[in-house]
């Protein structure tokens, strides 16, 4: 399945705290359902900017320590992409990747890796069960 490595606190957003945009440099032709992976690291300085934009938005951030690295975490589907800075609050361009319709997955540790990669562990577990 396409799968798409998010820094934490992001990544948590996405699935759990609203955020209906993945800002990214580059648009996606794709849209469909895509795994998010929450990558392997996050700084303390990432996990501050992340608390900031949730205060000044009146949004609730997540708690540190209820962060998962290094693994999946859920399912989003892709709907489109745009540029437009006023479709969403949680836009900060260039290009925002719209998304919806948020699930929470087990998590399932892995590496991540740069751009829409294939995750085909979840494939390979099902076809051990058959």
């Amino acid at each position: 399945m396409k799968t798409l490595s998010v820094r934490q606190p992001w990544a948590a957003l996405i699935i759990f705290g609203g955020k209906n945009i993945e800002n990214r440099s580059w648009a996606t032709k794709y849209t469909g359902p895509i795994l998010i992976h929450a990558a392997a690291s996050m700084t303390g300085v990432e996990y501050a900017g992340c608390c900031r934009f949730c205060e000044e938005h009146d949004l609730e951030s997540p708690a540190r320590l209820d962060l998962r690295l290094g693994g999946i975490i859920g399912r989003v589907t892709v709907t489109d992409y745009t540029t437009n800075p006023q479709c969403s609050p949680w836009f900060m361009g260039p290009i925002g990747w719209i998304l919806k319709g948020p699930v929470a997955l087990p998590f399932a540790p892995c590496k991540g890796k740069l751009g829409l990669w294939e995750y085909a562990e979840l494939d390979n577990q099902t076809e051990g069960r058959k």
